[in-house]
């Protein structure tokens, strides 16, 4: 009896292994897609594309390896705005036919391709169009260098099928193999093991041995160099840029470790940064291997590198353990903003993360008092279905479960959720899940039978209401205390000196969010003389002081707010100031002007988010 559950055991074990990569066995409904899983589905891709600077275009060819589950006669991708020129099936390339459905507004259109009950491999030959969002084709002014033109891909979240048709949902993971060819003077790059050196053919090979959903498929192309920080760390830029860039993310390599001691081995090998042209919408992008960020984190100080530890964090929650739906994206990013907060304590010390906790409360209150306590919007679980999931996104996934996960570390204790952590990232390596499957595995796991642990943890108020539950920890800082007393006491004897004692990006930015409602002209003036907000600060301080020159008219920051909003494409900043602006019918006037001239060096996407604030009424103050 011994010797038979000691071999049941090992075969449970090996089991276990042999499913480490790969692993969903079971799909479920994604209201984005038009794909089938259940039915037959994509696990490897081969693709082999040229990327066309003249015509704005790639072309080429999508192999996918595919399991007929059902023995079924079709199988469904998802495209959107792509030309399909034909498609075959098997190695012999048998052509075969196929329908596109009926468009949907923001998904495409569903691939219908007859395909037989032992088909493997369908090849779809196609066409990128100028209409694909998730490319993003750059003249060589919009670039660093200004010498040659760039492309770069945002999939995220229902995009990627603009460029690639593909099953285009997170629940579904495949490997790839890439081919791609680009003009001989630019160096191709995915997210992938990747080249150092550009080669002299422009043509450039790439392997993802690891199953990724679509969404992190991603590629750029461009006039870029490699430094190398570290033994596997290192960072890709233009020419001008490299050199700061690897100074800046110096400690890249310290982070990786600092978050394998928390979290568990990084299962990616090599992890890089692309720094990209302004452009790029967001503050940064977790592709695997190569994380795409914009250039607004490179401050000459190291001050605002805790965005790195967010992207890197990402390879632990996201990639490797990633939503199944866009309805779950607290799965990947309130996660993942625990684990950035964990890494930045452990490189940067206590009073950095207290600070840090303390902007991140603020953040999430603030989203609060804009969509409304009672907006579903504001839970973790949301339903984006009939939407743009991009729609739906907020910082409350961010936040709200960062703050959830603070919940749960406090009920327990640090080092028994650090344990928790490190074990469910490896019970889920390389698949996808949804909300109801870590709820099952934090009750199986954690909570069990303990009925005082799950009224501390209160997961049902948590992860399905609207709002935050009146038990949220508490943030606070010290040195941010230090702060409020110099908010009681400036304005009686002035702003001099204040710099001296209100440094570093948090401190300035704590300071900034709690200026008073009230000030006047001469008070912004006098702060900026002493701080010099408006021509020196970093990306973050700039943003907070702009929003509150516009709010208090503070023409003499006009000129730098625009210079701002013409030179970065990072749609939650650019929201945020848009969103000021129009509160007033000058400053709505201004903010369409300001559009106008900066929407050509806009991502497609930033362009759809402004243009949708420009039609709100309104606002007057």
């Amino acid at each position: 009896m011994n010797k038979l559950l000691t071999l049941v055991v090992l075969l449970l074990l090996t089991g276990c292994k042999k499913t480490e990569i790969g692993t969903t066995t079971h799909y479920v409904n994604d209201s984005h897609s038009f794909a089938h899983p259940e039915q037959a589905v994509a696990k490897h891709l081969d693709l082999d594309i040229k990327v066309d600077f003249v015509t704005k275009t790639i072309l080429g060819k999508a192999s996918w390896t595919i399991e007929n589950t059902s023995k079924g006669k079709e199988i469904i991708f998802d495209e959107n705005t792509l030309n399909i020129k034909k498609v075959t099936i098997g190695d012999d390339e048998k052509e075969t036919s196929f329908t596109l459905g009926k468009e949907v507004e923001f998904h495409g259109k569903a691939l219908h391709i007859a395909i037989e009950p032992t088909t493997t491999k369908v090849n779809i030959y196609y066409t990128t169009t100028q209409n694909a969002i998730a490319l993003q084709w750059l003249q060589p002014e919009q670039t660093a260098d200004k010498k040659n033109p760039f492309l770069f891909s945002q999939g995220e979240s229902i995009w990627t099928r603009t460029w690639i048709p593909c099953q285009d949902s997170p629940g579904i993971r495949f490997t790839y193999a890439a081919k791609v060819q680009v003009p001989t003077n630019l160096i191709a790059l995915m997210s992938a093991s990747n080249p150092i050196l550009r080669n002299s053919t422009g043509t450039y090979s790439f392997i993802q041995e690891k199953p990724i959903p679509a969404y992190l498929m991603a590629i750029a192309v461009g006039d870029l160099q490699f430094q190398a920080i570290d033994h596997r760390t290192g960072v890709y830029a233009e020419p001008s840029v490299v050199r700061k860039a690897k100074w800046e993310f110096g400690e890249l390599g310290t982070m990786v470790t600092a978050a394998e001691k928390l979290f568990g081995p990084y299962r990616w090998g090599r992890y890089d940064v692309l720094v990209l042209p302004p452009s790029f919408p967001y503050g940064g992008m977790e592709n695997p291997n190569l994380t795409f960020l914009t250039p607004g984190v490179i401050a000459g100080d190291r001050s605002l590198t805790s965005l790195l530890a967010h992207e890197l964090g990402h390879s632990w929650s996201g990639n490797l353990v990633t939503n199944a739906t866009w309805d779950d994206i607290w799965l990947n990013e309130g996660f993942t903003t625990y684990v950035e907060h964990r890494i930045g304590e452990a490189v940067f010390g206590t009073k950095e993360a207290k600070m840090q906790d303390v902007l991140s409360r603020k953040v999430l209150y603030d989203n609060i008092d804009e969509l409304g306590a009672t907006n579903p919007d504001t839970r973790l679980k949301v339903s984006t279905t009939g939407r743009n999931p991009d729609d739906g996104l907020s910082d409350i996934p961010y936040e709200k479960g960062y703050a959830f996960l603070q919940t749960i570390e406090a009920a327990i204790g640090r080092k028994k959720f650090d344990t928790f952590l490190t074990e469910y990232f490896t019970a889920h390596a390389f698949q996808s899940i949804t909300t109801e499957d870590f709820v099952g595995y934090l009750k199986e796991h954690l909570v069990k039978d303990n009925k005082d642990l799950a009224v501390k943890i209160n997961l049902e108020e948590w992860i399905y209401k609207p709002g935050v539950p009146s038990a949220i920890l508490a943030a606070r800082s010290d040195d941010f205390d230090a702060i409020d007393h110099i908010q009681k006491t400036w304005r009686k004897t002035g702003p001099k000196g204040l710099s001296v004692k209100i440094q570093s990006t948090n401190e300035k930015q704590h300071f900034i969010d709690y200026l008073p409602n009230d000030l006047t002209l001469q008070e912004m003036a006098a702060l900026d003389q002493e701080f010099h907000f408006t021509e020196k600060g970093n990306f973050v301080i700039k943003r907070q002081w702009f929003v509150i020159a516009i709010k208090h008219q503070y023409t003499k920051a006009y000129q730098a707010i625009e210079h701002f909003m013409l030179t970065t494409s990072r749609t939650g900043s650019l929201l945020t100031l848009y969103k000021t602006m129009i509160k007033t019918p000058e400053g709505k006037l201004w903010a369409k002007l300001v559009f106008e001239k900066a929407k050509s060096g806009y991502h497609l996407t930033t362009v759809e988010a402004v243009q949708n604030v420009l039609k709100e009424k309104t606002i007057v103050l």
